[in-house]
């Protein structure tokens, strides 16, 4: 089945994708978000259904790091409280691979991890047969204005890519530890066709791309975007530096009047000058939709005829957009 070999084996990956161009066939795959805490696990089956006619290569699944609340004790005193509002991460994934047979890839993060928790986590997902993950650095939480990495953590996604890496070649924290058996993780990192919010420029966050790819990182998915000549240019100037590994583009449909403001803002990306032109005629919910998701397919379409190997796209939890573009592209 090619959409489970398609990330099955470390060593495999571009073979595949090499194939597979010379099909011309692009793979399709999706984003979802672990439920509300307090939420069932059916709501993630709800938005999957939908989209496996189209025989997704693979579903990432993101990690939510914990954020802290202060609450009042008595004298006056706040005692600092960390919670997890989207927990769930990877039984999700083993739930994923056992309900549909599809490779679930979870989002593995520096933040609020030490090197050891990481490990931890990393044999836990291995034991249980999920050996894709995606490694990033994260972002800070809201109580901080920078990225501060965890005592004992990993500082950076090329520190984390470095760890897993060890573990793959049987190196463990304890040096003592004889005759470990190594894991088989296939690493996927992200890649930012208008950069990284805190790189000075494109070429210097290419640079550091290069970093993740040389620790060891077998492919890259992008973060959205909705202007196609910042991706292909983006491609071109990794290809220059001597990034070789796949490059697949991430795509996120707008769908609401609040995308609009939010998505460039959180993101830290732009919107086309055509696209805004469309959007500001748009007075509903649904005429927002409408026009993102036609922009969306024609996205598509010329991912598509680039040769991306794959697309990958963000469905926030809603899979109705995503399963009408795919339909066009995919269908």
């Amino acid at each position: 089945m090619e959409a489970f070999v398609f990330l099955s084996a470390k060593f495999e990956i571009v073979q595949v994708i090499d194939q597979l161009n010379n099909t011309k066939k692009t793979l399709f795959s999706f984003e979802i978000l672990p439920p509300l805490k307090g939420k069932s696990i059916e709501s993630i089956y709800e938005g999957i259904d939908p989209l496996m006619e189209f025989n997704p290569a693979f579903i990432n699944v993101t990690y939510h790091r914990e954020e802290f609340i202060y609450k009042k004790r008595t004298q006056g005193f706040l005692e600092k409280i960390a919670i997890k509002k989207r927990p769930g991460t990877v039984g999700i994934c083993a739930a994923i691979k056992h309900k549909y047979n599809v490779e679930a890839i979870p989002h593995l993060i520096c933040g609020g991890f030490t090197k050891e928790e990481t490990e931890n986590a990393l044999i836990d997902l291995h034991f249980l047969g999920i050996d894709n993950v995606l490694a990033l650095r994260g972002d800070p939480i809201k109580t901080e204005r920078h990225f501060v990495a965890e005592d004992g953590g990993n500082t950076y996604a090329k520190d984390l890519v470095e760890q897993i890496v060890d573990l793959n070649q049987g190196k463990y924290i304890d040096e003592e530890i004889e005759n470990a058996t190594p894991t088989n993780f296939s690493i996927g990192v992200a890649g930012y066709p208008e950069k990284h919010f805190e790189s000075p420029n494109l070429l210097s966050d290419v640079k550091r791309l290069k970093e993740k790819i040389d620790a060891g990182a077998h492919y890259v998915v992008t973060q959205l975007f909705f202007d196609n000549e910042r991706f292909f240019n983006f491609v071109k100037l990794c290809r220059v530096e001597g990034i070789e590994v796949p490059i697949i583009p991430g795509i996120k449909p707008i769908s609401s009047l609040r995308h609009i403001s939010f998505l460039p803002k959180f993101f830290n990306i732009d919107l086309p000058a055509a696209l805004t032109d469309q959007l500001d005629q748009c007075k509903t919910n649904e005429d927002v939709r409408k026009v993102g998701t036609a922009w969306a397919i024609q996205q598509s379409k010329e991912l598509v005829e680039f040769g991306s190997p794959c697309i990958h796209y963000y469905t926030m939890g809603r899979s109705k957009t995503v399963r009408t573009i795919a339909n066009e592209v995919f269908g």
